[in-house]
């Protein structure tokens, strides 16, 4: 059973075009052509639409897509999450953005249809056109120069004796894996190998050691690791965004195979009242298919 619509906070869009995109792509849209901007600017003179790869032919399969509407850009834009309670934990199965715009459509009020976008296993990340241009993602360098270090395993309290480290809250409430938070990018990846070599044997099989840049994507990931629905929050050039993780075990179940396997959603123009919302639904197991 669906629960009750949750607030997750606020995004803006100073540029007046907010989009809902694939976090594990977000940086790539210039590799394969014109950058994110340019394309959801245009998409938004037009009221809104889907963009994927290639620009000009059908939308290729594991490759950059998002949608791309026209926001207010002068005020906070509330987002909230309908969610249901899937294998591991709840997941959304709407997503909806206030949009701060009057209702574009027929005064009938039919949504209307931008396309439909597959689950991300590595994340959504809703924010504004220009801002993220300057997304570095899940593959970047650090943007200021610092990183994360954090362990977990069956021998992860043995290494805690040695290396110490902060137990790191989830969003189940229990102890993560312990960290060092911060540290310079060369002490990270130094201490990262002390770890995983403090046997004279080599590496233990029982400890996962993770070295993790700040790039915006991990930034994004820590803010959110102990949301229930892993959303977390940044500032980015000047514009706030949010990126929702999903639950591996709900992705693996529901969408694996992502658009190659049809597993898509509708993303639509809402009214509600005078105003517009954007909407993106992800039925639940017992709501049958997109």
């Amino acid at each position: 059973m669906s629960e009750p619509f949750a607030d997750l906070g606020v995004v803006t869009a100073p540029s007046g075009v907010l989009v809902l995109g694939m976090a594990g792509w977000i940086d790539q849209w210039s590799e394969h052509g014109a950058p994110l901007s340019g394309r959801a600017l245009a998409a938004g003179q037009r009221g809104g639409g889907h963009l994927h790869e290639p620009a000009d032919g059908p939308c290729e399969e594991w490759f950059c897509e998002a949608v791309a509407v026209p926001a207010a850009p002068d005020r906070p834009l509330k987002v909230r999450a309908q969610t249901w309670y899937a294998y591991d934990g709840p997941v959304i199965t709407v997503l909806e953005v206030d949009l701060g715009l009057p209702w574009p459509g027929d005064p009938g009020g039919e949504p209307i249809l931008l396309g439909d976008l597959p689950i991300d296993r590595c994340g959504m990340v809703l924010g504004d056109a220009r801002a993220l241009d300057s997304f570095v993602g899940l593959s970047g360098e650090s943007i200021d120069g610092l990183a994360d270090v954090t362990y977990w395993g069956k021998d992860e309290d043995d290494a805690h004796a040695r290396f110490g480290g902060d137990p790191l809250s989830r969003a189940d409430g229990r102890s993560g894996p312990y960290g060092h938070l911060d540290l310079p990018l060369h002490e990270a990846r130094e201490l990262a190998d002390r770890i995983r070599n403090w046997l004279p044997d080599g590496p233990r099989s029982g400890l996962v050691v993770s070295a993790d840049a700040h790039t915006h994507f991990h930034l994004l990931n820590r803010s959110g690791e102990s949301h229930p629905l892993l959303a977390g929050q940044i500032e980015l050039d000047g514009a706030r965004i949010i990126q929702l993780g999903w639950d591996p075990g709900d992705h693996s179940m529901r969408h694996h195979g992502e658009r190659a396997c049809g597993q898509v959603h509708a993303v639509t123009l809402e009214r509600s009242g005078t105003t517009t919302l954007l909407r993106w639904t992800i039925p639940a197991e017992t709501d049958g298919p997109a």
